[in-house]
Parts: structure tokens; C-alpha cells; sequence
């Protein structure tokens, strides 16, 4: 792939966007992450996914804006629809994907940007990171609904029909960044709680990721009463036989995966 890159450090994968200079969001970039999401999403040799940039500059300026004009100088709406579906599955496999997924955001994270950061399970920052939909800017709506989920309903407004975005320490504030971090620390804070994670079983990891995937959208009742059946599924698994006997016998768990 071209603008992505795939590796990994132990059982952390590592998602990097490397199109310079900003990561803008193109057509063939949605299709890549999606791509890249979707293989990483498959390896049982993966834990946990860091989603970052090879950036300095920024963790991405959101959607490729030439790329806009020259759709709607030409009246090519079929082709923006595409995009806008492209955009849709790709956003998806990452809220689905089987493993918990950390943003990385070094910088401005702006618009298909902001939607990266929103979709991910975590969200680990430098103190000059900033976020925003500024969509409404170039006649375009943004990712609204995701940031929703995060953010206070007259903040995400504000910021929807301003364009402004946040700085680090305010979306930290309003509980939409986990953590901020001096700048260039942000990739070892997230890696160093990506191994935490990562030290769990994987089968729990997996099954925990989508109980909480499946409960959030129902009241609270439902969703807690289907997050009980993921509860019996991993009880009768291998790995929490495992994880009980460790704990009794004060000592490191060896997961089987099963």
C-alpha cells in the first residue's frame, strides 16, 4: 500500500498514514485503511492496533481537498457518493475491528481526521494536538454522528457549525482524549499502555471488544444482559481457566487463546 504501512512491535500492531504532507484523506487513502484495518483485524498475532502518523506535522488535515474541488468542478457526484460509502466501511472496520485500536495524535487531527479519532477505542495525545470538524468551511457536513458519542451535545455543535477545533487540553477536559503527553512522547505513553493491554488474553480481548461493540447502543438493562452472555462464552474458555489459576498461584498467565 502506498500510504499505509503495516508492522508490529510484540503482539502491538502498528497502523502508520505516510502520505505527505498532511495525510490528506483521498479516495485511494479511505480504501487503504480500510484494507489495512481489515488484514490487521484477521492476525491472531496482534493484541492491540496503534493507529498513527508518520507525520510530523500533523496526524491528518482531514479530507483531500483538491481532490473535492475537482468532484464538484465537474458535477461528479456518482464518484463523491463512492467516496462517501468508501468512507463509511472504512470507518466501520475500525469500530469493528476484533482488536482494541489506540489513536496516536501528534497534531491536528481535522475532519475524516477527527472521525479516525472518534472511531478508535482510545485516545492518547501530545499537548499540541488539536482537534475539529471544519467541513461546514468547504461546504461539506462532517462526522457528527461519531464525535457525538464523545463529546457534550452543545460542544459538538459549536465546534460543527464554527469549524473551530479544540485544543488537546480541552478535549481532554471533556473526557474525548484519554490522555496528553509533552509533544514526541505520545507514541511510547500509548505503546507502553498498548503493551498492558496486550499482556491480556487475546481471546478475552477480542470477545471483551465486542460485548462492549454490541451493549453501547442499547439501554442499559439489554446491553448489560448481552454483555452477561459474552461473560459466559469467555467463563467457559480455556484462557479464564488459565486466568484463575495464575491469580490463585500468584504467577504470570499463559494464554492459549481458546
Amino acid at each position: 500500500m502506498a500510504n499505509i504501512k503495516i508492522s508490529n512491535e510484540g503482539r502491538v500492531g502498528l497502523i502508520a498514514m505516510d502520505r505527505p504532507p498532511v495525510n490528506a484523506m483521498s479516495t485511494e487513502m479511505y480504501g487503504e485503511l480500510n484494507d489495512a484495518f481489515q488484514a490487521v483485524s484477521r492476525r491472531e498475532d496482534i493484541s492491540v492496533v496503534l493507529l498513527v502518523s508518520s507525520s510530523e506535522r500533523c496526524f491528518t488535515a482531514g479530507a483531500d481537498v483538491k481532490e473535492l474541488s475537482v468532484m464538484t468542478a465537474a458535477g461528479d457526484s456518482g464518484r463523491d457518493e463512492r467516496r462517501q460509502a468508501l468512507a463509511r466501511t472504512m470507518f466501520d472496520s475500525i469500530l469493528t475491528n476484533r482488536q482494541p485500536v489506540i489513536a496516536v495524535i501528534n497534531g491536528p487531527a481535522l475532519g475524516a481526521g477527527a472521525v479516525l479519532a472518534a472511531c478508535c477505542d482510545i485516545r492518547y495525545a501530545s499537548e499540541r494536538a488539536t482537534i475539529g470538524m471544519p467541513e461546514i468551511n468547504v461546504g461539506r457536513c462532517g462526522g457528527g454522528r461519531h464525535m457525538m458519542r464523545l463529546l457534550p451535545q452543545g460542544k459538538m455543535r459549536e465546534m460543527y457549525f464554527t469549524g473551530r477545533p479544540i485544543d488537546a487540553q480541552e478535549a481532554y477536559r471533556l473526557g474525548l482524549f484519554e490522555r496528553v503527553v509533552p509533544h514526541g512522547t505520545e507514541r511510547n505513553a500509548a505503546m507502553e499502555l498498548a503493551r498492558e493491554i496486550a499482556s491480556k488474553s487475546p481471546l478475552a480481548l477480542r470477545l471483551a471488544k465486542e460485548a462492549l461493540n454490541s451493549c453501547e447502543p442499547l439501554p442499559i438493562s439489554e446491553g448489560y444482559a448481552l454483555e452477561q452472555t459474552f461473560t459466559l462464552r469467555l467463563a467457559k474458555s480455556e484462557d479464564a481457566k488459565e486466568a484463575t489459576r495464575a491469580f490463585v498461584e500468584k504467577r504470570t498467565p499463559v494464554w492459549r487463546g481458546r
